[in-house]
């Protein structure tokens, strides 16, 4: 019993050659997309072109463990690139637990549909940490009559869930969708 519980407390996240090969090419199409802004909202949050859907791929392609680490390291290159730190814990929700939310798309990743149920949750697991952060980091900006909670709902829902929209419209498309079994096939040697 010793033995077992010692070889669970060092056990170690691994990806395989092929899966960081995909991490990595899905971290850097997500932050190009990340960086083509259809709309920038004055504090912070933008409307991508599918920026979100390429960072969940990871955790529909492999799982939630791989998708969340690759969610969270596609957070901490935003961090590295384009910054806005008002505390470290403000750091920690925005860029870490907001991001590596993004692989919550992998507890999906065998279901029919999986990729929209995943990209959905996934989505909802960013929003919730976008609303927690404007609440307790930037309620401040709330403009006079709001208060900082209802203030972030709002705002983050702008951009988040239009995001979200126009992916789920795209991704309902038979060509992405036929493209979407592809590239898991490829990833996943099926």
């Amino acid at each position: 019993m010793i033995n077992h519980i010692s070889s669970k407390e060092n056990s170690k996240i691994s990806f395989t050659a092929k899966q960081l090969a995909f991490c990595a090419v899905s971290i850097a199409i997500a932050f190009v997309l990340s960086n083509i802004k259809l709309l920038k909202l004055p504090m912070g949050g933008s409307i991508t072109p599918l920026s979100m859907l390429v960072a969940c791929l990871p955790g529909f392609f492999f799982g939630p463990v791989i998708g969340i680490v690759t969610g969270v390291a596609y957070g901490l290159l935003n961090l590295i690139i384009d910054p806005y730190i008002l505390f470290p814990a403000q750091v920690i929700v925005d860029y870490i637990l907001a991001f590596g939310a993004l692989g919550l798309s992998g507890f999906f990743a065998k279901s029919k549909n999986g990729l929209i149920k995943g990209y959905i949750v996934a989505i909802l697991g960013r929003y919730a940490f976008a609303v927690l952060s404007g609440w307790l980091f930037f309620g401040e900006y709330a403009p006079e009559g709001w208060s900082p909670l209802p203030y972030s709902l709002a705002y983050n829902a702008i951009y988040i869930f239009t995001e979200a929209a126009i992916t789920i419209i795209v991704l309902f498309l038979p060509p992405v969708r036929d493209l979407m079994i592809r590239l898991k096939n490829m990833a996943t040697g099926n």
